[in-house]
């Protein structure tokens, strides 16, 4: 177990909305010299492998508006206020998101995102034994559906045409579990 060599010394929010809260922190860098850090809170979140009988996945695809482009991705978010059931918050979000609700769940790790400044953690899952049903995005939300071969998003995390962390590592996880990679 390592000891943070970091020491806060104050904190303050410098800016909160109902996604995301900027704490601005005063603190020792580990050289001992003061310094701010900035560290953006967001709650915990889940990413879907959603995987149907003919082993397609469901990717969804939106605009990201803060690196201005199309992103293919897994059916990922965030959890409400005062939820801390992740398996819950990926079945929401699965519905929502792709229209697939699943019989069959499994935890296949959880992974940091951008912890440099971030500190949300993302639960991964594999979802099997779909459905389909209605789907009910967010209002900022204008999502594609589409079914892929699953070597397909292996290829195109590898590749680039996928380039969202989670969904890459999630992708790459459920494929070494599944066999497949």
């Amino acid at each position: 177990m390592h000891k943070s060599p970091w020491r806060t010394l104050s904190s303050r929010i410098a800016y909160q909305n109902p996604w995301i809260r900027v704490r601005e922190d005063q603190v020792l860098r580990p050289d001992g010299t003061p310094g701010l850090y900035g560290v953006v809170e967001i709650r915990p979140s889940v990413g879907v492998v959603a995987l149907n009988e003919q082993d397609e996945i469901v990717l969804v695809g939106q605009w990201r508006y803060p690196h201005d482009h199309y992103s293919w991705e897994i059916p990922r978010g965030g959890s409400h206020h005062a939820e801390d059931d992740m398996l819950a918050v990926a079945k929401r979000e699965l519905a929502e998101e792709a229209g697939v609700v699943a019989r069959e769940w499994e935890h296949i790790g959880a992974v940091d995102c951008c912890n440099g400044v971030v500190n949300d953690v993302q639960t991964l899952y594999i979802a099997r034994g779909l459905k389909l049903v209605e789907t009910n995005p967010d209002p900022e939300e204008e999502i594609a559906v589409s079914w892929r071969p699953f070597s397909e998003a292996v290829e195109m995390s590898l590749d680039g045409r996928i380039t969202e962390v989670s969904s890459i590592a999630a992708i790459l996880m459920a494929a070494r579990r599944l066999n497949k990679l």
